[in-house]
């Protein structure tokens, strides 16, 4: 039987290329411009200086030291390529009355600032999906027209699909970007991680493996994380079709200490690897998550 596919509420996070420059804007503003610490290059030696080669990289040094011009050059240290994986499955399109947009959305224009920043220090970005009907992924690339294809794959999304049913799905995902994320890269994975199958984890940790970056951003409805219902309430989950039975008064502690320890051994995993999880909530202020993802980054670079 197909899974069913929901529609994304937009909502206040509408419209995306708009939002997603905005929030990148406040990015430039703050104190990290990059998705990266460093300029991914390291120094590659000297050579006399040709009429023609850019003056930066003259060495002023050996100019005073030997009244020679000389340029240094620099090699290519690793892989700068951002790639970017958004869990589209049926549990991300949810939305509560508080909520200014589905998760998914939310996960989207955190995704597309992210670009618009790497794009914009001249690192490709690619993009993968969890579920999702309506997206293909796509290839890494840069240039002026990459925003605008990354924008347009994240918004043409419906949520569908059930991971914890479809025990492959992550896997599916993730090995493309396995296979295509060399040494340097920084893999961002946005998803609730809440109906993630236990298999989920072995097989996106090794994502941080061989000198790649793997950063997990756990994106939870407003809802989800203080559970505000009061009395008995019956509640239908999105994906696996469970529906609960419960006094929210009396389950609302031991909710809350299931989702820190989920949230727990997802941190434990992705940092034994020398990743981090960056958890947000959808009324969270975007700009501000935006930045801790790149402090993340750069934190994991150092």
């Amino acid at each position: 039987m197909r899974s069913p596919v929901f529609p994304i509420e937009w909502g206040q996070l509408a419209p995306l290329r708009l939002r997603a420059r905005t929030v990148a804007e406040g990015v430039y503003a703050g104190p990290h411009r990059s998705v990266r610490k460093g300029a991914g290059v390291e120094f590659g030696g000297q050579r006399s200086y040709v009429p023609g080669d850019d003056l930066r990289f003259i060495d002023r040094r050996a100019l005073l030291r030997h009244d020679k011009l000389m340029v240094r050059e620099f090699e290519t240290e690793t892989d700068r390529a951002l790639w970017l994986c958004v869990d589209a499955t049926a549990s991300m399109a949810y939305k509560s009355d508080k909520a200014p947009g589905a998760k998914y959305a939310y996960a989207a224009l955190l995704a597309a600032a992210l670009s618009r920043v790497a794009l914009a220090t001249g690192d490709p970005v690619g993009l993968g999906f969890v579920g999702g009907d309506g997206v293909r992924p796509q290839s890494a690339s840069a240039g002026r027209e990459a925003f605008d294809r990354v924008v347009g794959t994240l918004e043409s999304a419906r949520a569908t699909g059930d991971a914890n049913v479809d025990a492959g799905a992550v896997e599916r995902a993730v090995a493309p970007i396995a296979r295509k994320a060399r040494r340097g890269s920084v893999i961002v994975f946005f998803s609730d991680l809440l109906d993630l199958p236990s298999v989920a984890r072995g097989d996106l940790v090794p994502l941080g493996t061989g000198g790649r970056t793997l950063i997990v951003v756990q994106v939870l409805d407003p809802a989800e994380v203080d559970l505000p219902f009061e009395g008995s309430v019956r509640l239908r989950s999105l994906e696996g079709d469970v529906v609960v039975e419960a006094d929210v008064d009396e389950v609302r502690e031991a909710y809350k200490e299931r989702l820190a320890e989920l949230t727990r051994r997802w941190t434990r995993d992705v940092e034994a690897q020398g990743g981090r999880l960056v958890r947000a909530v959808t009324t969270d202020d975007a700009t501000h998550i935006t930045r801790s993802i790149v402090r993340a980054i750069a934190e994991a670079h150092a």
